[in-house]
């Protein structure tokens, strides 16, 4: 990527502001960055440049506590499904159609901030994991490798199966680092990932650091409802532009 100081702007102030949304509401940092990137480049190149500060977020999230060993071995066919999942689907958003894959981001987009809006709750008997889990996990894989944003459904089943809050947030980032993983393996097979995702870790923790220190300052019911607002406006766009074209 040549250099182009308005461009590398644009792209610390999406990663300071991706850093941001995680730090105050636990997660946000590939559906932000990859959503705004997606106006001023090819999903797949947002998507590489997210991979490195999504790695480090998410180590930092998962917090290697007592409790991490049992719920990872309570997810492991799910963190399966994802692996399989996106190298199954493995080159979609590195494809020929990245305006297709910039549609099915807005798509994604719009249907999880939909989800997130009108906070639908889902319930996932215990008894029903063991076929639910590694479904839930393959769907996502391929979302994931079709537009870089790994949150549906993963998202909405983790909230489903009943888990307290410090291990759902364990759970999220475990899920994350998976997929971001898979995601990393299937963009440098098709040649697209970038060591200039180490840069955007700078932005990316120092939003994440001034979120978690609002965290406790602000009303987190009002700013999640901007949140998925703004993501569902976003989505709307980037689909709407792929349809007039």
């Amino acid at each position: 990527m040549p250099f182009d100081f308005p461009l590398i702007a644009t792209i610390a102030a999406v990663f300071l502001l991706a850093g941001f949304v995680k730090g105050v509401i636990g997660l946000g940092l590939p559906t932000i960055s990859v959503g705004l990137l997606s106006l001023v480049m090819a999903p797949a190149q947002a998507a590489a440049l997210l991979i490195v500060p999504s790695v480090i977020t998410n180590l930092q999230q998962m917090r290697p506590t007592a409790t991490l060993l049992p719920l990872a071995r309570r997810l492991w066919s799910m963190m399966l499904g994802v692996i399989l999942g996106t190298l199954a689907a493995g080159g979609l958003i590195a494809g020929a159609n990245a305006a297709g894959a910039a549609a099915a981001l807005g798509a994604a987009l719009v249907l999880y901030a939909a989800i997130g809006l009108i906070q639908v709750r889902f319930q996932v008997a215990p008894r029903h994991e063991a076929w639910a889990a590694p479904v839930v996990g393959g769907l996502t894989g391929m979302v994931t490798a079709a537009t870089g944003v790994f949150v549906l459904p993963a998202v909405p089943y983790l909230q489903a199966i009943g888990l307290e809050k410090d291990a759902l947030v364990q759970a999220l980032g475990l899920s994350f680092l998976v997929s971001t993983l898979a995601l990393a393996l299937t963009l440098s097979g098709a040649g697209v990932f970038t060591w200039a995702s180490v840069l955007t870790l700078v932005p990316a923790l120092a939003g994440q650091v001034v979120g978690q220190w609002l965290r406790t300052r602000i009303d987190a019911v009002t700013f999640r409802r901007w949140f998925f607002a703004g993501l569902l406006a976003l989505g709307a766009f980037l689909a709407l532009r792929w349809l007039l074209a």
